[in-house]
């Protein structure tokens, strides 16, 4: 196994040996070429076919992290340990699901954790962050309004309202947080929501459901 440095100082694994660091938080490549094959060839000792691997979803993989924590830093720290447990485990891997949906529950459970932590801790989980890596409240309040009905009036009312958002999503819990974020800013299935997290549909259901209840209750203070 490649030698691996851990230093918070140099947050990234060593690109010439294992996790080539992606140049931005961009979008995912849009050609893949056949996963299975890559991991067959991973597992029998071939770095330069976990490199091909992780260069098809280091960005996606880096923009979640980043997004789900609402950290820079701790999103590259996470994306780093996720790559990591990929490569150790990469031998016990069954090809009971695809290798997407994988590295995406050990990243989604890495994020489940942190915030965890963050939420024992009483730290402010308000601050959330677009897929560029630019936190959502400074970009949206960036952005001109240049509708025939914009007003200062009505900018700040907007801003307020966003604002009112951030603080009720702070509101849920760290797994609510994450179903809620995962369907509605990421876009994706309740489905493959169940499979990054290892649960059920229907307990993904119930969760978003929970979730969407308690951001209605606190949106509706605000009005």
């Amino acid at each position: 196994m490649p030698e691996i440095s851990k230093s918070r100082e140099t947050p990234y694994l060593n690109p010439a040996v294992l996790v080539p660091v992606p140049q931005s938080a961009g979008g995912a490549r849009p050609h893949r070429p056949d996963d299975s094959a890559l991991i067959r060839e991973a597992q029998q000792g071939n770095t330069a076919a976990f490199e091909e691997l992780v260069r098809q979803y280091d960005r996606a993989v880096l923009r979640l992290a980043v997004h789900l924590t609402g950290s820079q830093e701790d999103g590259q720290d996470i994306y780093q340990e996720a790559f990591l447990r990929a490569y150790i485990n990469l031998a016990r891997f069954r090809f009971e699901c695809s290798f997407y949906t994988w590295i995406y529950r050990i990243v989604t459970n890495l994020c489940l954790d942190h915030l965890r932590k963050k939420h024992s801790r009483g730290r402010d989980l308000a601050a959330t962050v677009s897929p560029d890596g630019d936190p959502q409240e400074n970009m949206l309040d960036r952005m001109p309004d240049r509708s025939p009905a914009a007003s200062p009036e009505r900018s700040f009312a907007g801003r307020e309202l966003r604002q009112s958002i951030i603080r009720a999503l702070a509101q849920l819990s760290p797994r609510e947080r994450m179903v809620f974020e995962l369907k509605h800013y990421h876009g994706m299935r309740l489905r493959t929501v169940a499979g990054m997290l290892n649960t059920t549909e229907g307990t993904i259901k119930n969760t978003l459901f929970r979730a969407t209840h308690k951001l209605r209750l606190r949106l509706a203070e605000v009005r």
